[in-house]
């Protein structure tokens, strides 16, 4: 014979069902140490993580003095000790922790884009569904307000600084000085050790050797060369 569920116990446990993923996704953490403007390193647990920011794109530490301020800024708002919570996303390839972070209620990726710290990185904006509006709105008010990177007359974008470095790089033959620093990865060319994530179109070279770990997954098939296409 089937017995009733009385309904207080239902509505307990739809309640505990519907919490499950928040509590899933979200981590507290606390802040060891600021990289730029849109990486850290926190602790959660018993664990050290590299994390970063989602959605978001800060000026490379080269793009003087936009790189130095953004990570100064990033630092004022996220001290040593400071106490957070990740609203996390993925992990990418370099297995950082990809993720939203907050300050009580309020999100220091948007906080940043605000004010002109950092860009809105919009080919990862799916990621950040519940504080897509804001983000562009927060952009599009620094852009009017020419806030920090918005300052400039031409203001050239994190991503395209990036690929501009690696074409410059990748199109100059290799010294035998130089052997030492280049990713043994690709043995026909050199990407510098340590380079930003790449992709096949921040590259000029097709159809090149590439070898296991192979960092920036140019060889999507595993068949041992890489942007084939």
């Amino acid at each position: 014979m089937l017995q009733k569920i009385p309904f207080a116990a239902i509505s307990v446990l739809l309640v505990a069902q519907m919490s499950l993923p928040v509590f899933a996704s979200n981590l507290t953490a606390t802040v060891v140490s600021v990289g730029d403007g849109d990486t850290i390193r926190v602790r959660t647990g018993n664990k050290t993580v590299t994390v970063r920011l989602a959605c978001i794109d800060a000026p490379e530490m080269k793009q003087n003095p936009w790189g130095q301020q953004s990570s100064a800024r990033l630092k004022q708002l996220l001290p040593v000790g400071q106490g957070i919570t990740l609203r996390a996303i993925e992990t990418d390839k370099y297995k950082r922790l990809v993720a939203e972070i907050y300050v009580g209620n309020r999100s220091i990726n948007v906080n940043m884009v605000q004010e002109g710290q950092a860009i809105v990185y919009r080919q990862y904006l799916k990621g950040c569904r519940e504080s897509k509006d804001s983000l562009l709105q927060g952009e599009n008010t620094a852009k009017q307000q020419r806030l920090a990177f918005w300052s400039q007359a031409n203001p050239v974008m994190p991503w395209d600084f990036r690929h501009r470095a690696t074409q410059k790089t990748t199109s100059q033959p290799i010294q035998p000085q130089q052997q030492n620093n280049c990713d043994p990865a690709y043995p026909d060319f050199c990407i510098p050790k340590n380079s930003p994530d790449l992709n096949c179109r921040d590259i000029s070279q097709r159809r090149f050797k590439v070898l296991p770990p192979d960092p920036h997954g140019f060889d999507r098939d595993g068949d041992g060369i890489g942007c084939e296409r």
